[in-house]
């Protein structure tokens, strides 16, 4: 199954007042493991940037001067997007911003049903807890020493970590082997190029007494002093010796 992790950074808190889109960053994944192929790009704002936007991730108009517009690299987002679910932190703010800046350059927006929000996830796990990114990559014990500033390449990046956490962590492949097993069940692990190891599938120990063991159990009842079961009737015998 193939997924893509990503993280915006814009000029503010709200495109339908005017803010934009100006760093986009996406990490792939296939079967929750990332296979090193990731989308990022830098947006010209065609605005001024606030103090308050740049302090956060760091990025000046003066960077942004020479960078593309939206519409001018879209198509090249949307090949690396194709079909597959958009995993975010507080999604609804990133698909926001994505389908406003999809709107202006007369595309169609990106559906809500590819939305998977990891906030509403890690509300869910933990009520009551902080949810930002930096407390849950805390909580599960992802290093994000390096996240001086944001950054929407490397906050996908730890998003990615923080979602396989979310959604099953390191055993996310683990399942029960089929009942109906032959001789030889393959184990492969996961992301390996290693060869699949036979593992032999021993028969079921036998767990019924024999009859040997239930005339010596007998025995050792009938030594027994003032039973419990004595006052409530006798014994009644069942298919193999139990009472």
């Amino acid at each position: 199954m193939r997924e893509i992790v990503f993280d915006t950074e814009t000029t503010g808190l709200s495109p339908s007042n005017g803010d934009r889109l100006v760093e986009i960053g996406c990490i792939e994944l296939v079967n929750k493991v990332e296979t090193g192929a990731t989308y990022h790009a830098y947006f010209h704002p065609d605005r001024d940037m606030p103090m308050e936007a740049e302090r956060v991730h760091g990025l000046s108009i003066t960077f942004l001067s020479d960078k593309p517009r939206f519409h001018e690299t879209v198509e090249d987002l949307l090949a690396f997007l194709g079909d597959s679910p958009l995993i975010a932190h507080n999604a609804s703010f990133d698909f926001g911003f994505l389908n406003a800046e999809m709107t202006r350059c007369e595309r169609p927006i990106v559906s809500l049903d590819r939305m998977i929000d990891t906030l509403a996830i890690a509300r869910t796990r933990h009520p009551g807890a902080k949810h930002s990114l930096d407390a849950l990559c805390t909580r599960y014990g992802i290093d994000r020493s390096h996240r001086v500033k944001h950054g929407a390449l490397l906050d996908a990046q730890l998003l990615a970590q923080l979602y396989v956490e979310l959604t099953g962590g390191r055993q996310i492949g683990l399942g029960l082997a089929d009942s109906a097993a032959t001789s030889a069940v393959p184990t492969i692990v996961a992301g390996s190029d290693a060869a699949p190891i036979a593992r032999a599938v021993r028969a079921p120990r036998p767990h019924a007494a024999n009859s040997v063991e239930i005339e010596r159990h007998k025995a050792f009842v009938a030594t027994l002093m003032n039973p419990v079961w004595a006052s409530i009737g006798p014994a009644v015998d069942v298919p193999g010796g139990q009472a």
